[in-house]
């Protein structure tokens, strides 16, 4: 029994440092870049979009889906660097350890 409740105590543990890394994951922002910086893309690591940035340069009416994909690529970017915070945040808390799904960051 004790067993059982020792394996409690650390999952309430687990789920409070779970609940802080949300938390923290709000705050961390990256920035995805496409066109040689002509777009950018700011994200916080839970992917929320903060800010959209498009060169002026960019801005005619002929090249509108050349933006376009532009700005599909900065945010993919700006995705791919949040997964990776999140992923390192994730394998600092949990000490590498594979978690169930269902049990992550949701």
């Amino acid at each position: 029994m004790a067993d059982f409740l020792g394996m409690m105590k650390q999952a309430a543990e687990l789920q409070s440092k779970m609940k802080a890394l949300q938390d923290e994951l709000d705050h961390i922002e990256v920035e995805g870049i496409s066109g040689g910086g002509l777009v950018s893309v700011r994200m916080t690591a839970k992917m929320d979009v903060k800010a959209i940035k498009i060169d002026g340069s960019l801005l005619k009416p002929d090249e509108r889906e050349i933006v376009e994909d532009l700005v599909v690529t900065a945010f993919a970017d700006a995705k791919r660097k949040a997964e990776g915070a999140m992923q390192e945040k994730m394998a600092a808390l949990t000490g590498g350890l594979k978690l169930p799904p269902g049990f992550g960051l949701g």
